[in-house]
């Protein structure tokens, strides 16, 4: 397996994590009840910390498919280097540090730790595709 691939399911592990802490605080917001029931009104019931924990599980979702299609791109070109390497974990550990990032709103840091985990994306697409 390559360090890309390796990589890549690092972000799953630290996406299904958030996933499950955000669950868990949802939880705590509206008990096991409201949790298994239609959720209505959910916004409504929720801490702001919750929305936030949220609100970086979206953002999580809308920024994996393209880390998925950079690292495919860059392993079925052949084009891993030490650099993409780097760049995939590099990726890891910014998504890692954003939740926190956005949970607890460190501004401007939860923006810049955004962009370095864009910019880790556009590198490695660039790099597979040229």
């Amino acid at each position: 397996m390559t360090p890309e691939l390796a990589a890549l399911a690092a972000a799953a592990f630290v996406h299904f994590a958030s996933i499950f802490v955000s669950q868990r605080f949802l939880t705590r917001d509206i008990g096991r009840e409201g949790n298994a029931g239609t959720r209505e009104n959910l916004e409504a019931q929720l801490s702001p910390l919750t929305l936030r924990l949220r609100r970086a599980n979206a953002n999580f979702t809308e920024n994996i498919g393209p880390f998925i299609i950079a690292v495919l791109v860059v392993v079925l070109a052949q084009k891993t280097s030490a650099t993409t390497a780097v760049l995939a974990w590099l990726y890891v550990a910014l998504r890692a540090i954003y939740v926190p990032a956005y949970a607890l709103g460190w501004q401007p840091w939860r923006s810049l730790i955004w962009a370095l985990g864009a910019g880790a994306t556009m590198a490695l697409l660039i790099i597979g595709l040229f």
